[in-house]
């Protein structure tokens, strides 16, 4: 009598589908719908979901005309003209049907149940760098994304190169780097500086950033270049424009975001007067970023419902000054202000004149996200001694009003 061998496992085929106006058919509306429908959407895929009821998320994508929602159980016939199937309902005796259906229709299908039974596996999928990574190992998911995971931020750290597939074409972005820790960079902001020939970093911006560049790339520190008969800004404006014409792809790489307080929109409007297109990256700011790390949330239930962010590069007194105190200090919300250390004694000053209680609390975040971060806690009438006598230097973010003394006594990073 003839023994009987199983057949060796084969490898998974890998493939890629192109969905764009194809019939899919989606069996359930819980959690792996609400998980696999927005990369179907993204893929223009023609989407029926059967399912009697969704997940929120899930109805606000039928609401919205995205997917066709038939509020029903499954029904043999459900996969006919299908493509593709995605079977995720808790009826066991409803995804073998649909998956015996599938097979007699040659509807490659997926179960989210029992991947045995099932003709195709949806892989661990990501995109960097203009690369879509998918990982299948076998049928354990969180090693295929743990793979996933570390092939992305190679690429979006640059630490693993993607060969271009056509010649690469040069940019000029301007980018936030957030408050200091290199880890709050956006991940478009560290591709981009990946891919940049050219760096024109602010002193503020994350310096650990630079150290990670390959060697080819041109770092440039802003407030190093010669300036000569132009003001530092005009200078920094003829570098991009320069090296943007030379054909270099150039990151002008700023502390906080671009459009807070970051001169970012004159950058782009002398790069826009020589015919030149930009990409702005925002990034996270300093006036909410560095507070949140030292435990200071700008708003709170009950405390404040709103808080305002205000330049303290010019004091009250100066004629130059477009900040109007006299209203700022009659606000009951939460008060930040950046680029201020050197002109708090006189804000403060301003703020008490004009009503605000002499016994606000306040708060100076020293290099806020950084190693060196510290927190120097004052009022409005100690603040100008407490600076002075605790030699706190800029940068700092400066916030005032109860929420100072909300925050919990330590918070990790």
């Amino acid at each position: 009598m003839a023994q009987h061998v199983e057949p060796a496992e084969h490898p998974a085929y890998p493939v890629g589908l192109r969905l764009a106006g194809r019939r899919v058919v989606v069996l359930g509306g819980g959690t792996v719908a609400q998980r696999r429908l927005p990369a179907l959407i993204a893929a223009g895929a023609d989407i029926t979901l059967i399912s009697p009821s969704a997940t929120p998320s899930v109805e606000a994508m039928a609401e919205t005309g995205e997917i066709t929602w038939v509020r029903r159980r499954y029904e043999d016939g459900d996969l006919a003209e299908a493509w593709y199937a995605l079977v995720a309902t808790t009826d066991a005796a409803a995804n073998a049907a649909a998956s015996a259906e599938a097979e007699r229709a040659r509807v490659w299908c997926v179960r989210s149940d029992d991947a045995e039974a099932a003709t195709a596996w949806t892989p661990a999928t990501g995109r960097g760098a203009g690369v879509t990574v998918a990982v299948l190992t076998g049928h354990d998911p969180r090693r295929s994304a743990a793979v996933r995971d570390a092939i992305l931020e190679g690429l979006r750290d640059g630490s693993l190169a993607a060969p271009a597939q056509r010649a690469r074409t040069p940019f000029v972005a301007l980018v936030g780097g957030g408050p200091g820790d290199p880890d709050l960079i956006t991940v478009r902001g560290r591709r981009l500086l990946a891919e940049a020939d050219v760096v024109i970093a602010d002193r503020l911006g994350p310096r650990d950033l630079l150290d990670e560049l390959p060697p080819h790339v041109e770092v440039i520190d802003a407030a190093k270049i010669p300036y000569g008969r132009f003001m530092a800004q005009e200078a920094i404006n003829n570098a991009l424009i320069e090296h943007a014409k030379a054909g270099k792809s150039v990151v002008r790489l700023k502390g906080g975001d671009p459009f807070v307080f970051g001169r970012g929109m004159e950058e782009a409007q002398a790069l826009a007067a020589e015919g030149i297109a930009c990409t702005v990256v925002p990034g996270i700011s300093s006036s909410i970023s560095v507070p949140g790390a030292a435990g200071i949330p700008v708003t709170h239930r009950g405390v404040a419902h709103e808080f305002t962010v205000v330049s303290g590069h010019v004091a009250p007194d100066d004629p130059r000054s477009l900040v109007d105190w006299a209203s700022l200090a009659k606000l009951t919300g939460t008060l930040v202000i950046l680029m201020g250390v050197d002109k708090i004694g006189k804000i403060a000053e301003a703020l008490v004149a004009h009503g605000k209680a002499p016994d606000t609390p306040l708060a100076l975040v020293q290099e806020g996200t950084t190693a060196t971060q510290r927190r120097v806690d004052a009022t409005l009438a100690t603040v100008a001694e407490v600076v002075k006598a605790e030699e706190v230097r800029p940068p700092a973010v400066i916030v005032i009003g109860p929420v100072v003394a909300e925050g919990p006594d330590k918070l990790t990073r």
